[in-house]
This record gives C-alpha cells, sequence and structure tokens, in this order.
C-alpha cells in the first residue's frame, strides 16, 4: 500500500503509483506517436500505464476544447491581450496558417487510443489479460475516441475516419486510404462502433485503475460511456436511446442503501436552507432579501461546485473531471487564459452573455441571475474575469493569486447539470414535454404534485415507462420518501424563477434548454456543439447565426451583420481542416 499525503491524485501520481508495477517507458504524459509493444504491452499494469498516458496527451487538448467550443459561440468574446488568430476564431475568419485550423493534436490522441485498442486486443489472444480486464479497459479507450471523433466533426464537419493505428501520422492526409466523410456519417459510425463496446459502466471497484488517495476515488478520471453513448444518440436524432442512456447515469445510485446515493448522486437538489451545505444559488437563512447573504465562497453553494475538495457533495455533481497538478505535465492552461492577474487574460465573457444573465430574476425578486456576475464571472481591477477555473488560483479575499507557483485547477468536462439538460432536451423531443419542463424548471415533484392532497400514493410521480419513470414522492400519509423527492430542478436550483413556456411547446421548452445551457454551463465547453446541434435539427442556420450575431453586436463589433451572413451559409461553421506536418 502506498500512502500519499496529497488532497488531490492527478494523472501524474497515478503514473507515479503504477510505474512501481508497469514499465516507466509509457508513463511520460506525452507518449510518442509511435509506440513498442514488445516494452509496453506485457501485462494489465502495462496496459493501465498506457491508458494513464492516453488521458495525459489527450489533456492537451483542454485549452483547445474550451476556446473551439465557447470562443466560437456566443458567450465568451476576446480581450485587449488576445492575439489575431483568437479574434479570427471569434469572428469566424480563421485563415490557413491559424494554429486552432490544425487537427493534428486530435489525430495524436486517436493514434494513441487505436495504438492501445489493436494492441489490447492482441494482449487478450495471448491471455495476458481476462475478458473483464479487456472489456473495461478496451470500452474506456474506444469511449474516448469516440469523443475525440464528435469533437473532430463538430468543428471540422468533414474528417477522416481512421481506426488502426499509422505508420506515419501524416498518413491521415492520404485521401486514398482516408477519405473525409460528412459529419452525419460520422455520426452514424460513431454509434454503430460506440453501442458495439461491451462494457459501459465505470471502471470496477477492483479495477488497478481506481485508486482511493485520501480518501478521493480515481473513477471519475474516466469518460463516463453512457454519457458520449446518450450524446452520440442525441446528434444522431434518436432521443429515446438517447435519454436511455442518460438515465442510466441519472439513476447511477437509485439501487443503493446509502440515502446519499440513492436521493443525491446527480440529483440536482434545491439548497439546504439551514446549513447551505449544497452546491445551490442560496441565502443565509432568514436573510434572502439581503444581496450580501449570498452563499459565496468556494465551500458552500453553487460557486464551491467549481472550487471545493473532491469530497462527498463534489461527487454528488461531477461526473468526469480530469486534474492539474502544478509538479507534473501538462500544464494547466485555463489560469494564463483567464487571469488578469498571474494570467495573460485573453478572454473574457460576452457582453451578450453578461445581459442574458442580467435579464433573469430571483425568486426573491432580485432583477439578476446569481450565475452570472456573482459566480460564473467576476469584475477585477474593472475587468470582467471568467471564475469557473480559477477559484483556487485566486485568494477568495484579495483576489490575487495564492502562490504564482501553484497552478493547480480541472477541467471540467461533464456533470450533473450537463446530464439533466441533455436529458431534458432528448425527452422534449421525445414528446416527453412535460418531463423535459420539469427537470428543467423545479424538478417532478413540484410538477407533479396536487395541491391540498397530503396521501402522495399516486401523486409525484410520472407512471411512464423507462426512460421516463420518475418517482419523487415525499410524504408522511403514508410515508415515502422516493428516490427523486430531493431533485429540484435546475432553475430551482439555481433560485430564479420558472421559464415559461410561449407557443408550440416542443420549440418553446428546447429554446428555454439551450439558453438554461448558457446560464449554467458557460465556458464548460458545451456552448458550440449546443449551437451547431439544434440548427442542424432544425435545419436553421439562422438558429446558430442570430447568436452569434447578438454576441459582435452587443460588443459594438462592425463585422456582425456580416458575419451572420456567413454563418446563413452551414460550410461557414466549420474549421478549416489544415494540417501541419511539422513537428
Amino acid at each position: 500500500m502506498i500512502q500519499i499525503n496529497r488532497k488531490t491524485i492527478t494523472l501524474g501520481v497515478l503514473a507515479f503509483i503504477l510505474s512501481f508495477t508497469s514499465c516507466q517507458e509509457y508513463l511520460d504524459v506525452e507518449p510518442q506517436d509511435k509506440l513498442n509493444s514488445d516494452q509496453v504491452y506485457r501485462d494489465v499494469f502495462d496496459a493501465d500505464a498506457a491508458i494513464v498516458g492516453t488521458y495525459g496527451k489527450f489533456m492537451q487538448l483542454a485549452e483547445k476544447y474550451v476556446l473551439l467550443n465557447e470562443l466560437r459561440a456566443d458567450l465568451m468574446t476576446t480581450t485587449r491581450n488576445s492575439d489575431p488568430e483568437l479574434i479570427e476564431l471569434s469572428q469566424h475568419a480563421v485563415t490557413s496558417d491559424n494554429r486552432f485550423a490544425n487537427p493534428k493534436d486530435f489525430y495524436e490522441v486517436i493514434q494513441n487510443c487505436n495504438d492501445n485498442l489493436k494492441n489490447f486486443d492482441k494482449m487478450l489472444a495471448d491471455k495476458k489479460f481476462t475478458q473483464t480486464e479487456y472489456n473495461q479497459r478496451y470500452s474506456d479507450i474506444g469511449a474516448l475516441r469516440s469523443w475525440v471523433y464528435l469533437q473532430l466533426g463538430i468543428h471540422y464537419g468533414e474528417v477522416p475516419y481512421i481506426t488502426e493505428p499509422l505508420e506515419n501520422l501524416n498518413d491521415v492526409l492520404d485521401t486514398s486510404k482516408y477519405p473525409k466523410i460528412p459529419f452525419q456519417e460520422l455520426i452514424q459510425n460513431l454509434v454503430e462502433f460506440t453501442e458495439g463496446l461491451n462494457y459501459t459502466s465505470p471502471y470496477s471497484e477492483d479495477s488497478t485503475l481506481v485508486i482511493d488517495v485520501d480518501g478521493y476515488n480515481t473513477a471519475k478520471f474516466f469518460i463516463n460511456k453512457e454519457c458520449i453513448l446518450g450524446d452520440l444518440q442525441l446528434w444522431n436524432n434518436n432521443y429515446t436511446q438517447a435519454a436511455i442512456h442518460y438515465k442510466n447515469v441519472m439513476e447511477t445510485g437509485s439501487r443503493s442503501g446509502n440515502d446519499v446515493e440513492r436521493y443525491d448522486v446527480y440529483r440536482i437538489k434545491y439548497a439546504e436552507i439551514a446549513s447551505n451545505n449544497d452546491l445551490a444559488v442560496g441565502y443565509r437563512r432568514y436573510s434572502e432579501q439581503d444581496a450580501r447573504s449570498l452563499i459565496n465562497n468556494n465551500t458552500q453553494g453553487w460557486r464551491s461546485i467549481f472550487a471545493r475538495e473532491r469530497d462527498v457533495l463534489w461527487n454528488t455533481e461531477w461526473i468526469w473531471s480530469l486534474p492539474f497538478d502544478s509538479d507534473f505535465a501538462p500544464k494547466n492552461p485555463f489560469i494564463n487564459l483567464f487571469s488578469n492577474r498571474g494570467g495573460d487574460y485573453l478572454v473574457k465573457p460576452s457582453k451578450n452573455a453578461m445581459n442574458l444573465w442580467e435579464n433573469q430574476k430571483q425568486q426573491n425578486g432580485f432583477p439578476y441571475d446569481a450565475r452570472g456576475k456573482r459566480f460564473s464571472y467576476n469584475i477585477i481591477d474593472g475587468d470582467e474575469v471568467i471564475m469557473k477555473y480559477i477559484y483556487n488560483f485566486l485568494d477568495p479575499i484579495r483576489q490575487m493569486p495564492v502562490d504564482v507557483f501553484q497552478t493547480d485547477g480541472n477541467w471540467f468536462l461533464y456533470r450533473a447539470a450537463t446530464l439533466h439538460l441533455r436529458y431534458a432536451e432528448a425527452a422534449n423531443r421525445d414528446n416527453q414535454h412535460r418531463i423535459a419542463d420539469a427537470l428543467l424548471n423545479f424538478g417532478i415533484r413540484n410538477e407533479y404534485t396536487v395541491a391540498g392532497v397530503t396521501d402522495k400514493t399516486d401523486i409525484e410521480q410520472t407512471f411512464q415507462p423507462f426512460p421516463y419513470d420518475f418517482d419523487a414522492r415525499n410524504g408522511d400519509f403514508p410515508r415515502f420518501r422516493a428516490d427523486w423527492h430531493r431533485s429540484g430542478g435546475l432553475r430551482g436550483r439555481a433560485y430564479i424563477e420558472r421559464a415559461p413556456v410561449v407557443g408550440d411547446s416542443l420549440i418553446s421548452i428546447e429554446n428555454n434548454i439551450i439558453e438554461e445551457a448558457a446560464l449554467e454551463l458557460a465556458y464548460e465547453g458545451n456552448r458550440w456543439g449546443d449551437l451547431v446541434r439544434v440548427a442542424l435539427r432544425r435545419n436553421d442556420p439562422s438558429f446558430l447565426a442570430d447568436k452569434v450575431y447578438a454576441k459582435l453586436a452587443a460588443d459594438g463589433n462592425s463585422q456582425a451583420a456580416s458575419i451572420r451572413t456567413k454563418l446563413m451559409s452551414k460550410e461557414n461553421w466549420y474549421l478549416p481542416f489544415v494540417w501541419s506536418t511539422e513537428d
């Protein structure tokens, strides 16, 4: 047993642990494109080291992932410090020499994945794996590869789909062997492959990749396969199947006798009014009309989603999050990106995003959404600063770096709010408008209750088959404490008023869901994909073009109208696929 006295564990630490039982060569978090399988695929510990190396390579996509998905959309804009390439990205004028036009770093991760998968097959054939060990690791890396390909499709449209390791990575450019395929065909290939994976649960508790360090479990380093399956089916417009995958994750704790797991894990709870030990927007008890009583610190309330230690409450929200550590590569890119103190301050919230938060109304009557200026961004030295990634870097009182050399942080990839919004999007398109609206607003119990009825036997539940079965009963005569009784909905947890349904339920609720995703998930890397997916589904480029126009117009960009016109053609949504052959 190795005792590590740290409150967090990173891929670097995990690699260090694995080095005691596996080959050292593979533990570099920047593995080469070509790997020597005779040295690194000898047993399950080598396979684990290979997986760690692939995730290390994957982490180098973090900055690009956030910038491509947020700066190209409507919630993030450039600053006085932004270089021309970032400005091009924000204004949809990316040229062939722009570093963001180069998809090579995505294919470097895919190359690692393909190498892993091929050698896992060999290991199984040579009996170096048990079937269970193989199933878990093959499915993990296969799902990760599908995630990377989905991002390629979202940003480049037509791309080569390669599933075998290449002798030379530049062979990606050989169109005779690897022709580009359209985005929709790519989605269908990804659905077929990923649905064929024979292990869709997280790594089992007895896996050598699942390690407890100071009470923190490493299982959430790794992609959630049901979530990526749900996302792929959502992109494929197969809404029932998407909802099934999402519901499987939403029900993670339902079969446990542990109350926290049954009632809290991935449930989106209301505020704990007495203790404020929650992840909700809340105020000190009996002081709800005093704006100064807003719970605003790193260990309580909505802000703590992004700042708290990986404790029990953290685990009720986060599904997939990768940590950066100052002592290990790769370096945390987000401090330089966002912070104006100790960083380069390259991007900031758009005026359009700030207006969206200011146009909400809280349940206590305050005319703004606290998730905006109070939590997602702050004003520091007169600058609007995105805060989600830098709460632990800046002192919470002085707003100065605690230590400029301590650059620990996180890449936020998937959480309960993302899950609920995606599920609601699928359910709404599957004609389950009431369920979608309930999860978006104040939860199932609020939606399905009947005023004045104390016997909850036949209310506060949906009476639908899976994946639309929700039981939120909470009563005492007779006593019910059903699995969903603590769930309060996205806007309930955010303490803001209900989003109204106006006109056609399907379109109105879908609009509300996408707007709520902006309010809740801003700067977490979801926005551009959300806009593209809905615009494609509706065959309505204006859905995307209008939102980008609104950002640019609010920022006073004189090219806003011409950029809108450009984005009315779908082919202009995608980056040029310009490959750099330089090492």
